[in-house]
């Protein structure tokens, strides 16, 4: 059994200004992401760094303001109800990955819409900017002790400060590896020799599908829900599961029919 770091959430603090670790994680995916952009139009002179800068921006905004809405209809709503500032709280955790991912997407089509460029092109530009930022924030989530996994007896095993007095599977870690850095790994791969229209974007939601739903076979189903069917199917497998068969769907479509 492993000893849990207990960070403290806070980073640092000045007086009453409190910078939190999971809004470092997030503005460093948000980094990542615009250095990878970087790197992927070096000799690309269909994007320039303004225009970069701007989609970057886009992003970020879908990213927190998809991910909080989401989180908060789909896991917190009856919290919301009471207290609707909470949905302000970003620093206290609280993202919907699922969220998220509608919040970029609206905000590359309105990108798309002010720089006259085609949306699914600029998704696949996006999907392989992603994984590591996404990976940052299942360590900020580690950070906030948050998201942690079901009980276990695994060596690597640990007893969460709000866990109970049982080891747990560490899942925020597991799903930096699976949805960060292997996810990563496959779409930068996949993604650096031309590929049909819209089958990088394809491949990101076939992979990440696959992975989320692995990981959660470890991770402990949100409370508000618990097991949604078969004592077993959690909510996340449930929209991963969606995400794999919209992704093979479009990915058929890349390479089948000039889906364009």
């Amino acid at each position: 059994m492993l000893t849990y770091p207990n960070i403290s959430p806070i980073a640092f603090q000045l007086g009453f200004f409190k910078i939190y670790w999971y809004s470092i994680m997030y503005l460093l995916a948000f980094g990542i992401a615009w250095l990878l952009a970087l790197v992927k139009t070096k000799n690309n002179n269909n994007w320039n760094r303004e225009q970069i800068n701007d989609l970057i921006f886009y992003c970020a905004l879908g990213v927190v303001i998809g991910g909080r809405i989401g989180y908060t209809l789909i896991y917190n709503l009856n919290h919301f109800l009471f207290n609707p500032l909470v949905i302000f709280k970003t620093w206290e955790g609280g993202m919907s990955f699922h969220g998220g991912l509608i919040g970029v997407l609206v905000s590359i089509w309105l990108f798309s819409r002010k720089y006259k460029k085609k949306f699914t092109t600029i998704t696949d530009f996006v999907a392989p900017l992603a994984p590591l930022g996404l990976g940052a924030g299942r360590i900020g989530n580690f950070i906030n002790g948050e998201l942690f996994g079901r009980i276990s007896n695994v060596p690597w095993a640990i007893i969460y400060p709000t866990g109970g007095p049982f080891p747990r599977h560490p899942s925020e870690l597991y799903e930096f590896l699976l949805e960060g850095i292997l996810l990563f790994i496959i779409i930068w791969h996949y993604s650096s020799k031309p590929k049909p229209n819209f089958a990088v974007s394809s491949m990101f939601l076939i992979c990440y599908g696959l992975f989320r739903f692995i990981a959660e076979f470890f991770r402990q189903p949100d409370a508000q829900f618990n097991f949604i069917a078969f004592n077993w199917i959690t909510i996340g497998q449930l929209l991963s599961t969606f995400m794999i068969i919209v992704g093979m769907f479009f990915m058929w479509l890349s390479y089948k029919k000039n889906f364009n």
